[in-house]
């Protein structure tokens, strides 16, 4: 999936991540930066032949800096050391639920989607799609493949309310989903992925196990009922 001069860019990146090192190593990133897009774009074209929404998308729609914004981090690292691959409608500048790759040798990768924490009006609509259609949502969580791969959805810590959201009853068969603040799921990959051949491939065949769940989502963001 990725070169091996690719992951030892970014174990050299994690022991010297500073701007000197990086200058001085800035041809060596000019290589990193093709062997990414060349994955996003094998990537991209596997999710495409199954998802119709992600048609119009381009690589350039679906890759990060590698450049952190440290503007109010007390982590003053200038660099990521991991990459990120997107897939969202329409490309990142409109908000829908969409896929996630995160690649990370050290701290550790997975594959995931979902809607991570939506803006107010768009956390009404899902929740409101979540009330309304909770059958529809139960029936996709409770699909064989998507529990098989990611069990549930993400429910990390101060990612949930302790009380029902306002304007939502505590007795509604939803409610632990309704407190929720992000609705995401996620499943970790082995690090051997990260340099297999067939990674993009068997990358692309997780994250579409969360399709069902993704047009669930963006059925909900999409409607006018705010």
């Amino acid at each position: 999936m990725l070169q091996t001069a690719t992951l030892e860019f970014f174990r050299e990146l994690r022991q010297n991540n500073h701007k000197e090192w990086f200058d001085q190593n800035r041809s060596r990133y000019e290589k990193v930066k093709k062997d990414y897009h060349q994955l996003v774009g094998r990537l991209l074209l596997q999710m495409q032949k199954h998802d119709r929404d992600l048609s119009m998308l381009q690589v350039k729609d679906c890759i990060f800096r590698i450049n952190r914004d440290i503007r109010f981090s007390k982590d003053k690292s200038p660099y990521k050391t991991h990459l990120g691959i997107i897939l969202t409608p329409f490309g990142r500048k409109l908000e829908f639920a969409g896929y996630y790759l995160h690649l990370d040798e050290h701290e550790g990768s997975f594959a995931g989607g979902g809607c991570y924490m939506p803006q107010a009006d768009a956390l009404r609509k899902i929740r409101r799609e979540v009330s309304d259609f909770y059958e529809d949502l139960a029936e996709v969580l409770h699909a064989p493949g998507f529990v098989k791969t990611y069990g549930d959805l993400d429910r990390d810590e101060g990612m949930v309310l302790s009380r029902p959201p306002k304007g939502f009853d505590a007795n509604d068969p939803a409610i632990e989903y309704l407190k929720l603040k992000s609705f995401t799921a996620t499943t970790p990959l082995d690090a051997s992925w990260l340099s297999d051949p067939d990674g993009a491939e068997q990358a692309a065949s997780l994250l579409l196990e969360l399709k069902p769940f993704l047009d669930f989502l963006n059925r909900g963001l999409r409607a006018d009922n705010l």
